[in-house]
């Protein structure tokens, strides 16, 4: 009887409970009971208002054992920056045709990289990209002179992060199938880098609540202190 009470309790998750660091990623893998590889996401809350200019939270991190998922790379650039990024492993690479195509419409790509001096006609695509998440900028990388190292970084395990307007920083941290310890590692590592990214603007307690659930399964608190926030 004990051990069915645990597993329903394990399976709706409890509200009131707050888990160390291993046990949640624990209860999270052994809730990922989808006939898929689930993504494993973590939701940090911020004592922070995105509205403020100075209470801004964006950046990147290199997860430390990949997001285990194919990253698509389109990168906006021409000439010998253009072939470098093909080089590097980039799936779409064009200069104003690639502006013209998404523009009507082609959006089949995870992460968009351009040089500088393709910025104003990046600039086109504010509205497309911009509520998106994918808008080219220097802050997280996705704008430099060096595509081809930026391109390998996209696909070797580097996300972006960004509190949306309630100070919520939602990311994927991993799947389902990764090792309790891959997992840990990719979760410390976005959290440092949330903890280095804090504003100036930000008052009173920083990182006020976690979470980690898997795609279709219930979400579990984790004690911030566990993690070393």
């Amino acid at each position: 009887m004990p051990i069915q009470t645990k597993k329903i309790q394990a399976r709706t998750g409890d509200r009131g409970v707050v888990h160390v660091l291993a046990e949640a990623v624990k209860l999270v893998k052994a809730n990922a009971t989808a006939k898929f590889d689930e993504s494993v996401e973590i939701a940090v809350n911020l004592g922070v208002d995105p509205r403020h200019a100075d209470q801004q939270v964006r950046g990147v991190v290199s997860l430390p054992s990949g997001t285990g998922r194919d990253v698509r790379v389109a990168v906006i650039a021409k000439d010998a920056k253009a072939e470098e990024a093909r080089a590097a492993g980039a799936e779409v690479v064009g200069a104003e045709d690639l502006v013209e195509r998404i523009q009507g419409g082609f959006m089949e790509f995870d992460r968009v990289i351009a040089t500088p001096d393709m910025m104003a006609l990046v600039g086109r695509l504010g509205k497309i990209l911009g509520p998106r998440g994918l808008m080219p900028n220097p802050r997280v990388g996705t704008v430099t002179p060096n595509v081809g190292q930026a391109v390998k970084d996209a696909k070797g395990g580097s996300i972006e992060f960004r509190a949306e307007k309630e100070g919520i920083v939602h990311a994927g941290v991993g799947k389902a199938s990764f090792t309790d310890k891959a997992l840990t590692a990719n979760i410390k590592a976005l959290v440092d880098a949330l903890t280095r990214a804090k504003p100036s603007g930000a008052k009173g307690t920083y990182i006020r609540r976690i979470s980690l659930s898997s795609t279709m399964g219930p979400g579990f608190k984790v004690d911030a202190g566990s993690i070393g926030a």
